[in-house]
């Protein structure tokens, strides 16, 4: 899941080009292989769990999604479970040895009570060795600023057409909530496809104490996908947190 915009389809059907070369999976494929059972909260299309079942993981995959669209294309492979709905939605046991948030979308929880409980679905599904592996963008870092009409991206869809993605943020902005509109635009379409969104930027002390409270401890955190340690200037907070004893 990626700022809950690819609820859409035709969105969802595009979202594996527009993310095309992922620097994350590099990182998270080694957690999921290495776990006997792995619910990836917020899967998209799959596309991780996808990779997992083709390099030979054997255990137990579950893609958790609210958006119908994606998971669509997800089910293009069926020897994984796939759940529509989101953490609070679904009565969770603790069976899981890995818990994945890829894709930031652990900063679609916009206000503390959603937050805690998220981490509260997240504790009750982890086995008591389990992990809880996520990242988000650093808020220091500022990245909506870059998020401007004239600084677009450019994919080609299944059926050969072009397609313009961009951004427009809303300003100005209210503090650590960003609001913004997606604009995907084709010459092959009869009118772009708009869809908003928000997003919560969280900062490391904000962020541990929400863990804290959750019963969880932070193992690590990383400021990229190379594990470099995370400064004023890294692009993401990535933490691997386990349950409090």
């Amino acid at each position: 899941m990626v700022d809950r915009l690819f609820s859409d389809a035709r969105l969802a059907a595009l979202y594996d080009v527009l993310c095309a070369g992922r620097a994350d999976f590099a990182f998270y494929l080694p957690l999921v292989m290495s776990s006997r059972s792995v619910l990836d909260v917020g899967c998209g299309t799959g596309a991780l769990l996808h990779l997992a079942r083709k390099t030979g993981h054997t255990g137990r995959l579950c893609g958790l999604d609210p958006a119908e669209g994606m998971l669509e294309q997800a089910r293009q492979r069926s020897d994984i479970d796939w759940v529509l709905g989101d953490l609070t939605s679904v009565r969770w046991e603790p069976e899981f040895d890995l818990v994945v948030m890829t894709g930031h979308a652990f900063q679609v929880f916009i206000d503390d009570k959603e937050i805690y409980a998220s981490l509260a679905a997240i504790r009750s599904a982890l086995t008591g060795e389990g992990r809880f592996v996520f990242e988000t963008r650093n808020p220091l870092v500022r990245e909506w600023e870059t998020w401007t009409l004239d600084n677009a991206a450019e994919i080609v869809d299944r059926t050969g057409a072009l397609v313009l993605f961009t951004r427009k943020v809303d300003t100005p902005v209210d503090g650590n909530i960003v609001s913004f509109t997606s604009i995907f635009s084709s010459p092959a379409w009869e009118r772009p496809q708009l869809s908003r969104s928000t997003l919560r930027f969280v900062d490391l002390g904000s962020l541990a104490g929400f863990l804290t409270s959750a019963d969880f401890h932070i193992e690590a955190q990383f400021g990229d996908w190379d594990s470099s340690r995370v400064t004023e200037a890294s692009p993401e907070i990535i933490t691997i947190a386990r349950p409090g004893h």
